[in-house]
């Protein structure tokens, strides 16, 4: 007789909200684009949705519910179908969003959500060429934004400023299908219509690590990196097959792991949680979510379940871990796009007790970023800065000041006094600037004193 492997993610069981706690009416996208058209955290949830002449997405409050009015306002700023969102790991009001108009937009949404249409966005980038496909913040950096566009280039922004300050435009020869940060953000990995899995370090420009042919299937891969430095990813064999397969970063000749599914052709959207080193494949057109745990045990992967229901998924957003309802043991939320209505269903852990339960929820990725953009700029990785979930957690207000462009350094002039008077205006506007970030939102001490001893870093650096 097998022995049964322990782990308290074997019961998690999937269940759909009721109809009354779904929204009805919302004219979800029809655009033929990958990517889950869908993004939430603990304030908002925001939907692609069809538009007339231009590309608009619905920003509502997480707590709506029912019918979506026809004359709800949209932000709708793009001149052409809006394909990619992502909410701002570091403030729950800032979202980007990517479009076949060739630009990136970041727009600032007031609490409470959209009173009036929005379109003018708070920042505009402009660098690529051809449709932009693909959003993706920083983990622990402030206001640092990785895109890519079907010009095969990647770039990285500084969107408190503005400014791309790295663009990599050959390291990929085809069409880039996803892109992934590792948990410090110090490198990421890509997936690309060429079938190679890449491990790049973005501001050096150099891939470290390819391994052609991941899947050996035609149809999109999808990759993400875990917690611990392996990667996941889902692809289809050749026999079309449809595969997900686990990497160790360190050899990409085999593959620790690969597990056969169906032979359907949606493609799988990996949605990983580091907190419970869970991954929920959700299929394009499927009817099913599946969930597996991976551990550091063979097979690694190991499947736990399945969500299944009558209605295909046209996408899905997957709610930051922050938004949960831990009351309830809920560890995980999707949102489900339907063709005309957005399903809750929530990942939940059956549990007898009603107290907090620690051992579910880990400290988790608070709003807190551990670096500010030109710490990581000027070479610095973190680990993500973590809050604790007891007690529940409450989303802070708006802080309207994480958009707020920095001025530029004075360029140097021979006298050195002018050059040490702007480089102390610089330094005590960075300083100030990092204590304001601190202050804001929910803190905690140990990150409180990082950041204030980076800052110190930082002015001695400037005033040398």
């Amino acid at each position: 007789m097998g022995v049964v492997r322990q782990s308290k993610f074997r019961h998690v069981f999937a269940q759909a909200w009721k109809a009354e706690h779904c929204l009805d009416d919302v004219r979800v996208t029809r655009v033929t684009w990958e990517g889950p058209l869908c993004a939430a955290n603990p304030k908002f949830i925001a939907v692609i949705v069809e538009a007339g002449g231009g590309g608009a997405f619905l920003v509502l409050p997480l707590t709506k519910s029912g019918r979506v009015d026809q004359s709800t306002p949209t932000v709708c700023g793009h001149a052409a179908p809006v394909l990619d969102i992502q909410w701002c790991p570091h403030d729950d009001n800032v979202i980007a969003s990517a479009s076949e108009d060739c630009t990136v937009k970041i727009w600032q949404i007031p609490d409470g959500g959209l009173t009036a249409p929005m379109t003018e966005a708070a920042v505009n980038l402009e660098g690529h060429s051809k449709r932009v496909g693909i959003v993706a913040w920083h983990p622990t950096a402030l206001n640092i934004l990785l895109t890519a566009g079907c010009d095969n280039l990647l770039c990285v922004w500084d969107v408190g400023t503005g400014e791309l300050v790295y663009q990599l435009s050959d390291a990929h020869p085809d069409l880039i299908y996803s892109v992934s940060w590792n948990r410090e953000g110090s490198v990421i990995c890509t997936t690309c219509k060429d079938k190679a899995l890449r491990v790049i370090d973005p501001r050096r420009g150099t891939v470290l690590k390819v391994r052609e042919k991941a899947h050996e299937g035609t149809r999109p891969m999808r990759a993400v990196f875990l917690a611990d430095g392996k990667i996941l990813t889902t692809g289809f064999s050749r026999m079309s097959e449809r595969q997900l397969a686990l990497w160790d970063t360190k050899d990409l000749s085999e593959p620790m792991a690969v597990q056969e599914m169906d032979t359907s052709n949606g493609v799988l959207l990996p949605f990983y949680d580091p907190d419970t080193n869970m991954v929920y494949l959700c299929g394009k057109g499927d009817c099913t979510i599946r969930y597996f745990e991976v551990t550091d045990e063979s097979p690694y992967v190991h499947f736990l379940s399945l969500y299944s229901s009558k209605e295909p998924q046209r996408g899905a957003g997957f709610l930051s871990k922050r938004g949960v309802d831990v009351n309830k043991c809920e560890i995980a939320r999707f949102y489900k796009l339907h063709e005309r209505k957005v399903e809750p269903i929530s990942m939940t852990v059956p549990r007898k007790s009603d107290l907090f339960q620690g051992d579910l929820y880990p400290d988790t990725a608070g709003l807190e970023p551990s670096l500010l953009a030109e710490d990581w700029i000027a070479g610095q990785d973190a680990p993500p800065l973590l809050v604790s979930l007891s007690g529940g957690y409450t989303a802070p207000p708006s802080k309207s000041n994480t958009l707020r462009g920095r001025p530029k350094l004075l360029p140097q002039t021979n006298s050195s006094t002018a050059s040490t008077a702007s480089s102390a205006a610089a330094s005590r506007e960075m300083e100030s600037e990092a204590m304001e970030q601190v202050q804001v939102g929910r803190e905690t001490e140990g990150g409180v004193e990082r950041v204030r001893k980076e800052v110190r870093t930082q002015t001695g650096s400037q005033q040398s």
